[in-house]
């Protein structure tokens, strides 16, 4: 029976709570790399849609070290409630960029803290050599290591648009090898990026089902300053997504998603003072709180359509919302059978009223 903590997807958060008893928070860190999409080796102005801080604006202060870092945000946290357990999030730019020695010594720096309980890092699938690999695999003995691959899609056209710089086969085999080596992969995808449509997108999840994938990011695609996708966008060449049709889009990558994958994301918002569109996104909170309403009033769950393509209809007893569904049709079967015996009691006076006036005129 499937326990996701009320919600209708197998979100991180309920992974986190089963697996470690408790609610983890992220620590945003900053371990001083760049990316060889910007420092010319296989280009020099980044993904398209990348901003300055190589997507880790909420990352710590790459001028300070390590274990500096970890102590000033896991403060901030703790002065708002209490944590106990965190993961260090290695997530500014390409976090195996760097010389296996690096890497070593800023990866065992965080998992030194006795509060940190997984070490997730964020890369490419172009910078996971045989000795990166090994590294993580000896450090994956000690506490769980992550690594986040951002393939944002699978279609060629739209990779080289968005200026990937790696091709599909390059990003298999990372996750064969990262599996072999069981490193748990979570995979980045973008949806609305230019050009791409409701098919696209649902080749993009199908094509991850099939992979040894353990989670996946579903991503709002953000325009932000200073990007060579803001200017596209300020010439007209193509349209963000309103939230309606970014939820109705949500719950179908959901709805067709492998019930196993843990769900990392399913939103995002950009920084305030960079963001240009979609301004809705900023409402983090409000945008969840409706996609969970819309999958409620939906029935949908994810997983749905795999379900129905093995059966047809999905089990009542295997429906993440079955005990909401159960109590709705219980309550209305009550209420059905209170108004019947309702309108037996009426009847039945209406009756022995009738009888009585009958009996007393004669």
């Amino acid at each position: 029976m499937t326990d996701w903590l009320g919600k209708p997807y197998y979100s991180l958060d309920a992974y986190l709570k089963k697996t470690f008893g408790e609610k983890v928070y992220k620590l945003s860190l900053d371990g001083g790399m760049t990316c060889p999409n910007r420092d010319g080796t296989c280009g020099d102005r980044g993904c398209i849609f990348c901003s300055a801080g190589g997507s880790g604006d909420f990352a710590g202060d790459r001028n300070k070290s390590i274990p500096e870092q970890i102590r000033e945000q896991k403060s901030l946290l703790q002065q708002k409630r209490p944590v106990h357990k965190f993961i260090a999030y290695f997530q500014a730019y390409t976090n195996t960029y760097a010389p296996v020695e690096y890497l070593e010594k800023i990866f065992r720096e965080a998992i030194s803290d006795e509060e940190v309980v997984v070490l997730s890092i964020g890369t490419r699938p172009d910078c996971l050599g045989e000795e990166v690999l090994s590294l993580l695999e000896e450090l994956n003995r000690i506490k769980p290591v992550w690594v986040e691959l951002g393939l944002q899609t699978m279609h060629e056209k739209t990779a080289q648009y968005i200026r990937r710089g790696y091709p599909l086969s390059c990003f298999e085999q990372a996750v064969n090898e990262l599996h072999r080596r069981g490193i748990p992969v979570i995979v980045h995808t973008i949806l609305g990026l230019p050009g791409e449509g409701q098919e696209e997108v649902f080749a993009t999840m199908d094509y991850l089902n099939g992979l040894s994938i353990s989670g996946i990011k579903l991503q709002l695609l953000h325009v932000l300053k200073n990007t060579d996708l803001a200017a596209d966008y300020a010439a007209g060449k193509f349209e963000v997504l309103e939230q309606e049709a970014y939820l109705t889009l949500v719950i179908d990558c959901l709805r067709r998603l492998r019930p196993d994958l843990v769900i990392h994301r399913v939103t995002g918002d950009g920084p305030g003072d960079l963001l240009i569109a979609p301004t809705w996104s900023q409402a983090k909170r409000t945008v969840l709180n409706e996609l969970h309403h819309r999958m409620k009033e939906e029935h949908a769950y994810q997983g749905q359509l795999l379900d129905e393509e093995k059966g047809g209809n999905t089990p009542w007893l295997n429906h993440p919302l079955r005990y909401t569904n159960w109590l709705f049709s219980t309550c209305c079967r009550m209420w059905i059978f209170r108004c019947q015996i309702h309108r037996f009691r009426i009847l039945s006076w209406k009756k022995s009223t009738r009888t009585t006036f009958i009996s007393r005129r004669r």
